[in-house]
């Protein structure tokens, strides 16, 4: 279906529905189609914008699923773990040596007490702790 813009020769304007541009010609030359305010057949077709469905009229996007969400992210975490360096329980030493440019930058990972994660944090070292996967803990 498509909306067009149709004009009669008294100038008054309006709206009709057709199945197509075909249809309303052929509406058009069998003198189906009248002015709606004062009945003429002398109607011509407007220039208009075609008509384009809106986001208003569709389905609306699924709402997220946090639990899918949060999955996917610590999936992202680990597997950007797995390409860092362990240095197991010199974690703490070593961010601060990378921290303040006594050690090589890179990427690591390792383990630290509750403590020590803390104080990083208040030094302005960021970390991020991550959830071990299940094949780390064997």
């Amino acid at each position: 279906m498509i909306v067009l813009d149709l004009s009669c020769d008294q100038g008054h304007r309006f709206e009709a529905w057709f199945a197509s541009s075909d249809a309303f010609e052929d509406q058009l030359a069998r003198g189906l189609v009248s002015c709606p305010h004062c009945g003429t057949h002398q109607v011509r077709r407007l220039p208009s914008a075609p008509y384009v469905q809106t986001s208003s009229h569709a389905r609306p996007p699924a709402e997220p699923d946090p639990q899918a969400i949060a999955a996917k992210l610590i999936e992202a975490l680990r597997a950007a773990a797995r390409q860092s360096e362990d240095v197991g329980e010199r974690f703490a030493e070593e961010a601060r040596r990378i921290h303040h440019g006594d050690a090589e930058e890179r990427a690591i990972r390792g383990q630290a007490k509750p403590s020590d994660m803390i104080e990083l944090l208040e030094e302005g070292i960021p970390i991020l702790p991550v959830p071990p996967d299940k094949d780390d803990l064997h």
